[in-house]
């Protein structure tokens, strides 16, 4: 644990700044973020856009000398000012009451004046005596099963004692999603994978550094919070811990039936606490861990939906693990794309791949409940992809009252939005519409393996990167954020039926956030009226960004989360391609940050910026609202701004893009969760 330096800038590196130079008009690698920028939707569905512009040209109402959502898509200002979806009118909302943080390109972490910030449980800390963290990465794989993983993500707290001391004591419980190569290895070790013993150690490391990390913490008497060695609590789930597949797709279906035994859950994104006490956590982008070097594998038509392909995402696992051959063990596939449930109060308990959510690229997992039922949201990680939910077959404590898991039974929906601002939820259900046998679908298990393709089918809506969702437990809203369509064209051809979405916001490189309500603020129902609560960007790349300030610029919205006071939080994911561009329309933007939004006043200021090529994911705040835990993700990852000024990082050195947050000259960056308190001792963002 480092408690840094608090104040305006936390961990401040040493800045360097070149301007616009022309050596930034060049083509980009692909990084992470890019290849969900693709896509893998070839259906003819309208994509968003498509109906965005038929909506909003038939709309141009000025309310209170703000453009409503209805013209600022397309030369508007950036928030929802009126209409079904902007609840709240004449209500102040809740108060937002600290001073905004100015954008940084810093190798730093920056929090308001009125607050303190400390690292706690950096990649590695240690969760069992005898397993320290080794700077130099040589720990081996059998020490990270026993360390917090790498790549922090979605993050929830869990008390663990009644009342006021509750938030003072708990557990919490995070995510991993994927691991960096040049920070995870020795520089004798290299990044290659090999096919030896050498490379099933490595390829076992990083499972191991993927997953979930249960840790119980504890608020010391000077307001700082430590991690509990040896709790019995503490645990880790990796890539290769025994799971248990339940509902409608079970391991006796043959889809399921592989060379090893049920194992693992990986790129584990986004996460939801249930009302019943358990997690979820989400399963990614799983595709990209598998390849084959089979000249002669080509995908299926459903693998190819799904993102498979020989190459992966070049992490090259199949060389070393045959379970990572898709042309020798290609149903491997299928055990992954699922949200899993974990229990964290029982240590024993066997993470519960939940099969009646549906298996696509879950980046969130949002539960709420209505009428009793239990409903949960998730989006699908990829350009031109869906918004889904599932409510329950019977309410959740009747459910568990018999012993069954809410989750198992119920149905699974698929978003339609229309431009008139209204929308349907389509049901993903065997034998309704085209989802039959005649049309490819054999049951209802099929339908859910193969969820994307039966959300093609009956005629959902492409989307740009829809991730996370959030509800607003005091106005039954619910927000989703679209991080961006840079590669919205790709495999779509050039013939949209509205010239606007091609002038005006194709590629989309900035995102927005989408707002609906249910019917009847029913979160069980089958419609619902949907509008743009903000539009990211620049103002001065993009004139339809033109309400966004210094106090609250931003591009690619990616985490979101309402507190109970209803804040809305946002959270960003530019990728290291587009970070600190200008020849990208992000070099005003800096690094990756946090704001806070008030939804009804529509109020929005910058409350962190995070140090270099880091994404800001995951949030939450102990009861009391006085403790906020913030993830920063993968900081000092290969970031093309700052690779052409440093140098690109690897495994002999690591640190040439950021060394956050301990800034060893020896050492290396690493993912951390940051506690951040108020020197009041107040509400967080009040």
């Amino acid at each position: 644990m480092w408690l840094l330096r608090t104040g305006v800038v936390v961990g401040l590196g040493i800045t360097s700044w070149r301007g616009r130079s022309s050596t930034h008009e060049r083509v980009i690698e692909l990084s992470h973020d890019d290849i969900e920028n693709i896509g893998s939707n070839t259906s003819t569905n309208p994509h968003i856009d498509q109906i965005v512009a038929t909506r909003y040209s038939r709309r141009s109402l000025m309310v209170g000398g703000t453009a409503t959502a209805a013209v600022l898509f397309y030369g508007g200002s950036q928030v929802l000012a009126s209409g079904a979806a902007a609840s709240g009118a004449g209500r102040r909302g809740p108060r937002i009451g600290f001073t905004p943080v100015p954008t940084s390109s810093a190798d730093a972490l920056t929090v308001p004046e009125e607050y303190t910030a400390q690292v706690l449980i950096p990649w590695g800390t240690p969760l069992f005596a005898g397993t320290e963290w080794q700077k130099d990465a040589s720990n081996t794989a059998a020490d990270q099963e026993k360390q917090v993983g790498f790549n922090h993500d979605g993050i929830f707290y869990y008390p663990l004692e009644d009342g006021a001391a509750g938030s003072r004591h708990g557990l919490l419980v995070l995510n991993h999603e994927y691991t960096d190569a040049n920070q995870i290895y020795t520089a004798e070790q290299g990044s290659a994978i090999t096919p030896d013993a050498a490379g099933r150690e490595k390829v076992a490391k990083a499972l191991a550094g993927h997953g979930v990390t249960v840790v119980e913490v504890s608020q010391n008497a000077d307001g700082t919070w430590s991690e509990v060695i040896d709790s019995p609590y503490n645990r880790r789930i990796t890539g290769v811990t025994p799971v248990q597949f339940t509902g409608p797709v079970t391991l006796d279906h043959p889809a399921l039936a592989s060379r090893n035994a049920p194992m693992g859950t990986l790129n584990n994104c986004g996460s939801g606490p249930t009302p019943w006490g358990t997690y979820l956590t989400c399963e990614e982008n799983w595709n990209g861990y598998f390849g084959t070097a089979d000249t002669t594998w080509a995908p299926t038509a459903s693998q190819r939906r799904y993102g498979v392909s020989a190459a992966g995402f070049g992490y090259s696992w199949h060389v070393a693990e045959p379970r990572f051959d898709v042309a020798l063990n290609p149903n491997e596939l299928h055990r992954f794309g699922w949200i899993v449930e974990i229990d964290p109060m029982d240590p024993h308990s066997k993470p519960m791949k939940r099969t009646a959510l549906g298996r696509i690229k879950h980046e969130s997992a949002a539960v709420t409940e209505s009428r009793g039922k239990a409903v949960v949201y998730s989006g699908d990680d990829e350009n031109l992809d869906y918004a889904y939910k599932f409510v329950s077959a019977r309410p959740w404590k009747e459910a568990r009252a018999r012993g069954l898991s809410p989750l198992d039974e119920g149905t699974l929906y698929v978003a339609k939005f229309e431009a008139d601002g209204t929308g349907t939820w389509l049901p993903l259900v065997h034998g309704v519409g085209p989802l039959t046998a005649a049309n490819g679908f054999a049951d209802q298990a099929d339908v859910l393996i193969r969820t994307r393709e039966a959300a093609d089918a009956v005629g959902a809506t492409p989307m740009h990167r829809p991730e996370w969702i959030s509800v607003d437990e005091l106005t039954s809203e619910v927000y989703l954020t679209l991080t961006n369509g840079s590669g919205y064209t790709q495999g779509r051809g050039a013939t949209e039926p509205n010239p606007a979405v091609n002038s005006e916001r194709n590629p989309n490189p900035y995102g927005h956030v989408l707002k609906w309500r249910e019917k009847d603020r029913d979160h069980t129902a089958l419609t619902f009226e949907w509008d743009i609560f903000v539009l990211a960007g620049d103002p001065v790349y993009d004139e339809k960004a033109n309400g966004l300030t210094g106090d609250n610029i931003f591009g690619s919205p990616d985490g979101i989360w309402l507190d109970p006071d209803g804040r809305l939080w946002i959270q960003t994911d530019i990728s290291n391609s587009s970070q600190n561009l200008a020849s990208r329309g992000y070099d005003n933007i800096g690094n990756n940050q946090m704001l806070v939004a008030n939804p009804r006043t529509r109020e929005i200021r910058r409350f962190l910026v995070g140090p270099r090529g880091c994404e800001i994911t995951g949030v939450h705040t102990t009861p009391d609202q006085r403790t906020m835990f913030v993830n920063v993700q993968h900081p000092g990852e290969s970031t093309t701004h700052w690779n052409t000024q440093f140098g690109t990082p690897s495994t002999t050195n690591p640190r040439t893009v950021s060394n956050w947050p301990q800034f060893d000259p020896a050492g290396r960056p690493r993912s951390a969760t940051v506690v951040i308190r108020r020197k009041d001792g107040g509400v967080i963002g009040s």
